[in-house]
Order: C-alpha cells, then structure tokens, then sequence
C-alpha cells in the first residue's frame, strides 16, 4: 500500500473542498482498504467523514418522507425495529449482506458505492476494460458469476449491493454535495451503464460525497420483499437477487417494482414486466410473464446461464410472497 496522508472532515463543506484531485473519502473503508491494498486505487488523502455531524441516522416526516443518512452503519439499519416497520425490505436485504463485522463498519454510501466484485477487475494485473482496457476477460474466461443482461457496453460486472435494489424498489433518491452544489437524483441514475461507453460504476462526480437517501411517502405505501440466491448459505454476493414491492389489495399488486441484482452491471429494472403484473390477480403464469420481460434480452455466457431460470424462480417467489401477505 502506497504511503497517503489524512485529515477528518468536521463538515460536508469542509468534507467537499478536501476531496480534491487525488483526494478519496473514507467511511468505513470496507471496501476502499481492500482496493488499496490490492493496488486498485491508491489515494494521496484519505478523508474521514465520520465526524460530520447529521449524516448518520434516520428520520421519518410525514410529507418529506423517511431519510436515511449516508454515514448509518448497515447493522443500525437492520436492527432498527422501527425501520423495519416503516421500510421491512431493509432487514431482509442486510440479512445476509455480509458478517456482522462488516455490517458494523460499513455504511449505507458505502455499500451503494461498493466496487465490483469480478475477478478480473480485482487482479491488479489484468487491464479488463473497466480499467482502461480494450476488452472484457470475462466472456472468454470463469464468467459464472457475471451479467447476463444489459452488458452491451462491453463489461459484464455485475452491481454488488443489495441495498440498492430494494431501496430503487421504493423510489429512492439520492442526495449528494460538493463544494459547489448539492443534488438529489433517482437512486437508480447513480449507477453506470457500460453501454453509455463510461468507465465508471457510478456518476457521482470528482469532489461529491452521499448524503443521504430519501423514500418519498407514497412509497412507503407498498409493502416489500427481498430474495436472493447465493452460492453458500450466508454471507455473500448475490447470485441473483429480487427486490419486489407493490400496494396490495385482494391478492392484486398495483403500483408494482421489480429490481434485479446479481444479473446486470446495474440494478435491472424493466418498467413492461411491471406492468404484466399490475391490476392482476396474483398466478405463477403472471409472474413467469414478468420475469420473461425482464430478461427478453438476456444473453448469458458459457457458465452463467444457470442464472435466467434462477431469476424467473426468485421472481416468482417474490410476487407470491407479496401477494400472500
């Protein structure tokens, strides 16, 4: 690891005008530690944010829905008995996120900001095309872990959070400061599509910094399920997972989300397969017609094909969970 220099932001201003060039910032640093140590990011700063007042914790307002700061740590949010009663599909989705370990010094940004976990990228040595590359190694090496959907840009990584498909299951928006401005875009706009032909997982910009998530309150009319596939029985990526959420009413789902994790370099949503499934009764025939939408584009490689009938399994599994509540 290459020798960098630190400083503890007080603020989100001071926080936003250290974060400059060759500048990273650190929460939890779960992810971050274990990409400097492998050699993949190699900051001259590292600026702790976790003394900035205001950034950890949730609120629920009515009118300005349920805010969650970016600095919470992933096992305050699972634990939370009154998360879980405003926003159920948070404990289910920490679950099995990670160890306990892991989920006392992780972060709600971080997890959203979390790195991939391909094999190729990891190796310092490989210049997959996330890295400037000129190609992905993953479509003719081990890919059985890889996307099988929306890799048209050249990448086949796949989004590693589980938090992200169940909080854009629920209209999440992400806030986000720099020192010249604050935004707030759909969480959904904060991940990366490789067709855009961008080298980068997300669009958070040089200098930026999450802030937090918000829930608008119409939102946490739906109820909400989070399944997930892994290759052992805990603690681990998601092979394939489903984030399902809909307001329910005579075993019908209205207004209804379906994200998929483990399949796409982006949390996968196809707003047609929704729309198989709202206003229906509940049947195995609806929701095998929603997960054929969702992945009508799906071209999987030479090991991880195994991953189409397991999201048209998990898909079913969570509609019917929904519909049976």
């Amino acid at each position: 690891m290459k020798p960098f220099a630190y400083v503890r932001a007080g603020s989100v201003a001071e926080a936003a005008r250290l974060l400059g060039k060759g500048s990273a910032a650190l929460a939890g640093g779960t992810d971050l530690i274990g990409l400097m140590k492998g050699g993949l990011a190699a900051p001259a700063r590292l600026v702790d944010l976790t003394g900035i007042d205001g950034l950890r914790g949730w609120t629920r307002e009515r009118g300005a829905g349920l805010r969650i700061g970016a600095l919470t740590p992933l096992v305050e949010l699972e634990e939370s008995e009154g998360l879980a009663r405003h926003l159920p599909i948070v404990r289910e989705a920490l679950a099995d996120a990670a160890t306990l370990q892991l989920r006392v010094m992780g972060t709600l940004g971080g997890n959203l900001l979390q790195r991939n976990r391909c094999w190729y990228f990891r190796d310092q040595a490989v210049p997959c095309w996330l890295k400037g590359g000129t190609r992905c190694f993953a479509v003719d090496g081990e890919n059985a872990h890889h996307a099988i959907v929306g890799t048209d840009g050249g990448c086949n990584r796949v989004s590693p959070s589980d938090l992200a498909p169940a909080l854009i299951a629920h209209d999440a928006r992400v806030s986000l400061a720099s020192a010249r401005a604050a935004r707030t875009i759909p969480l959904a706009e904060l991940f990366t599509d490789p067709a855009l032909h961008r080298r980068e997982e997300h669009t958070i910009r040089p200098g930026e910094i999450v802030t937090q998530v918000v829930i608008p309150d119409s939102a946490l009319q739906r109820r909400g399920t989070y399944v997930k596939a892994m290759d052992r029985k805990a603690w681990s990526f998601a092979l394939v997972s489903v984030a399902a959420a809909a307001r329910v009413r005579d075993g019908k789902l209205r207004d209804t989300r379906i994200v998929l994790g483990g399949v796409a370099p982006v949390p996968w949503r196809v707003e047609a397969a929704e729309r198989e499934v709202d206003g229906q009764p509940y049947s195995d025939a609806v929701a095998a017609r929603a997960a054929d939408v969702l992945l009508a584009d799906a071209h999987p490689l030479k090991d991880n094909g195994y991953k189409i009938p397991l999201a048209k399994e998990l898909v079913r599994r969570a509609l019917a969970r929904l519909a049976a509540a």
